[in-house]
């Protein structure tokens, strides 16, 4: 049955999932990469961005490398895909990663400017998704098959499946990193009263990894 997971979303120790000014040259805003010295050096990241098996192991490694499993297609927030705003002004931009996207698999992009679709090598094919949350949930379950759908953020894309209650599993880092400002991703989210609950947490010397899983609470607003 297919699920749907948060993997590997990074938050400061004041909460903040991306930094202040997010533009073409901070892409997670300022300070933002800081939050990531755990993912970076991994093996898995290595592979994924450079195709090589140089990288560290351990704990990171193993929580980046789980979340890359049996994943059939990806949800992305506008701007995980760019920092451009508004109506498409042309199609130059393709994304942050060039031409060989990390993903491998179909990518479902909210977005309220329509876009034709983008092929890109290494089998990512981007969508982009007029309909809201849930057009493109469906639309990453029909893409998934039998795989799981991963939502990769951004923190208010993270949040909007949060409060619809319709992510199974989160796994977030938390960095020893203050940020000061940005957006935090449990920014109005009640994770309690919606049924999440930890059901793992392990540290190392540059992140403490947490698991949340819904466990079937009713929710108190609904």
């Amino acid at each position: 049955m297919t699920r749907v997971r948060v993997e590997s979303f990074t938050i400061s120790l004041d909460g903040y999932g991306v930094g202040p000014g997010q533009d073409e040259r901070n892409p997670l805003g300022v300070g933002g990469t800081e939050l990531h010295q755990w993912l970076f050096p991994t093996r898995t990241f290595q592979k994924a961005l450079f195709g090589n098996d140089d990288g560290t192991t351990g704990t990171d490694d193993d929580f980046a490398a789980r979340g890359f499993e049996n994943v059939g297609a990806w949800i992305l927030g506008r701007n995980m895909f760019g920092p451009v705003r508004g109506p498409w002004p042309d199609l130059e931009w393709k994304g942050w990663w060039g031409d060989s996207p990390p993903y491998h698999v179909p990518v479902f992009v909210l977005t309220h400017h329509a876009r034709p679709d983008l092929v890109m090598e290494g089998g990512t094919t981007f969508h982009f998704v007029t309909g809201g949350i849930h057009e493109a949930l469906d639309r990453a379950r029909d893409a998934a098959g039998e795989g799981d759908v991963r939502i990769g953020g951004g923190a208010r894309t993270i949040q909007q499946y949060l409060r619809a209650g319709l992510v199974d599993e989160l796994h977030f880092a938390i960095a020893p990193v203050l940020l000061g400002s940005g957006e935090r991703l449990f920014e109005g989210v009640d994770a309690r009263a919606l049924g999440y609950e930890c059901i793992e947490v392990a540290a190392t010397a540059k992140a403490t990894h947490v698991v949340l899983r819904h466990g079937g609470r009713k929710n108190a607003g609904m």
